[in-house]
């Protein structure tokens, strides 16, 4: 084992933010993935996704950068982070999701109204089923990158979109969603507000709910956009060296977290990594389901700067996923992730890199982990580590970014906003 390194080398502030750890007691050890994972993701479905990503116009593998400066600083025998920031131009990984889940749905639709040849993406962007869709609208709630990529998606396909946000969602992320067409509608309480709000307006008129979150009799189309999420994950799969020793992973409703349980599994089986689900202390409802051992909301305002991650209720599906295949989950606050992304931009370590304020959540509790002994003992931490994070947006809300991290993303030379 290598000699254990002095973390003396990053900013003091990630020493002093307090950390809620909780292991998962049902966490499956020794097995691979069985019936009950694959009934969520499976290989065919990430065969699917991926034959189908990699067509669009503009796809290509987003980076895998080893950050060694970083990796030393923190005792660490090696830190990979997937750069996100440049996907499809939407700057998150959510442009996976939400655009292919749409894809899928209008196939369905399609075919209960009669179309029995091959769908393409190329056939609906090029218009040719436009008279079939034109009365379709799709919706959903986000908490802006999701919202983005269905907007996206609906654009591309030529279907009417509307999008919920809530009471803290920043205009300018309102206004990256306009962008592609969609009406964007303003609910007032949290993300989970917005979400019933959805539903009920989708009920009520008609439409389609692309949501990223499930609910009983609401299963199908976020298995979609989690299958989607699976395709950045084998990416990364592919892209390392050796497999990693552990992920952590931001939290949210928990698709993500899924999507990386899921693929991490698949392709190491009884060798897979330990996967954390990384979220904000404020909006921690994959913890305090860890905790109970099933799904529970967490009611609040849920504020979090990390908007991407202010949810309060685990997606059902997902939960299947996470139930036996997320190891360990931890909480931090904003803080924390601020001073990572700052610590990101700064190229004290490693050359600069733009992460927006809910794609650090998961290097951030790696490194208050390796700051509190204890807690580095509890999850296995020592100099041989072999850490996967992924940033899973880039500056999405530039003005924000700019804000929180001091200057501009498109001042920091070599990196995507």
């Amino acid at each position: 084992m290598k000699a254990p390194l002095v973390s003396v080398d990053l900013p003091p502030l990630l020493a002093t933010h307090a950390v809620e750890h909780v292991a998962n007691p049902r966490v499956a050890r020794g097995r691979p993935m069985g019936p009950r994972e694959y009934t969520v993701l499976s290989p065919e479905g990430l065969a699917a996704a991926r034959a189908e990503i990699e067509s669009w116009p503009g796809y290509a593998e987003t980076p895998l950068r080893r950050l060694d400066g970083l990796a030393g600083a923190a005792g660490l025998g090696a830190v990979f982070v997937k750069d996100e920031a440049s996907r499809f131009g939407l700057g998150s990984f959510k442009a996976l999701g939400g655009a292919y889940a749409v894809l899928q749905m209008m196939r369905r639709h399609l075919a209960e109204k009669g179309v029995t040849a091959p769908v393409t993406a190329a056939d609906l962007i090029a218009g040719r089923w436009r008279a079939q869709v034109a009365g379709l609208t799709v919706c959903c709630a986000t908490d802006g990158n999701h919202g983005r990529s269905v907007a996206w998606g609906a654009g591309r396909y030529g279907c009417r979109c509307v999008i919920y946000v809530h009471a803290t969602v920043s205009q300018a992320r309102c206004d990256a969603i306009a962008h592609y067409g969609a009406e964007v509608r303003r609910v007032p309480g949290t993300y989970d507000d917005s979400v019933r709000k959805a539903a009920e307006d989708a009920a009520a008129n008609g439409w389609v709910v692309v949501s990223d979150t499930s609910y009983p009799g609401y299963m199908e189309i976020p298995r979609d956009v989690m299958q989607g999420y699976t395709v950045m994950v084998d990416e990364a799969v592919h892209q390392i060296d050796a497999p990693p020793t552990h992920v952590f992973i931001q939290g949210g409703v928990g698709g993500l977290a899924a999507a990386v349980v899921a693929q991490t599994w698949e392709a190491w089986g009884v060798d897979r990594p330990r996967v954390v689900a990384v979220e904000p202390d404020r909006a921690a409802c994959i913890v305090e389901s860890l905790r109970a051992g099933h799904p529970v909301a967490v009611h609040g305002d849920l504020d979090t700067l990390m908007a991407g991650l202010a949810c309060g209720e685990v997606s059902l599906l997902a939960w299947e996923m996470l139930d036996a295949g997320l190891h360990d989950g931890l909480t931090v606050p904003d803080a924390a992730a601020v001073e990572v992304m700052r610590l990101l931009a700064s190229g004290r370590h490693d050359p600069p890199l733009v992460a927006g304020e809910s794609a650090t959540a998961g290097l951030a509790g790696c490194l208050l982990a390796m700051a509190d002994p204890a807690l580095k003992a509890a999850l296995g931490l020592d100099a041989d580590s072999r850490v996967l994070v992924f940033s899973t947006e880039g500056a999405t809300d530039p003005a924000l970014y700019a804000e929180l991290v001091g200057r501009p993303a498109k001042t920091i030379e070599g990196t995507a906003s």
